[in-house]
């Protein structure tokens, strides 16, 4: 009995290491499109290089679905318009 748990336990411990992978693959593929999709240049791990109105300064961030950074607050009138300048590459970032 000991070494059919141990097998399970192997078994689901690496089932959940491949399954977390495939999920940081999942978000980096994504994360890389929607930054291509914006045009903007990306710091190493893939996040896009921005610098923050509504805090003055410079960031790192992954973008949404919609290329908006995941910071966005839509009540923010800054925000809103960092996503404008986006859409029409005018956003300032940094290298």
């Amino acid at each position: 009995m000991g070494d059919r748990r141990r097998l399970k336990r192997f078994l689901r411990s690496k089932l959940r290491s491949a399954g977390r992978q495939v999920e940081e693959a999942r978000r980096s593929y994504e994360s890389g499109r929607n930054q291509a999709l914006a045009g903007l240049p990306t710091d190493e791990e893939g996040r896009a290089k921005l610098v923050c109105r509504r805090h003055a300064e410079r960031r790192a961030v992954d973008l949404d679905e919609a290329a908006r950074p995941v910071c966005y607050d839509p009540d923010s009138t800054d925000c809103q318009g960092c996503v404008e300048d986006i859409r029409e590459g005018r956003i300032e970032t940094w290298e």
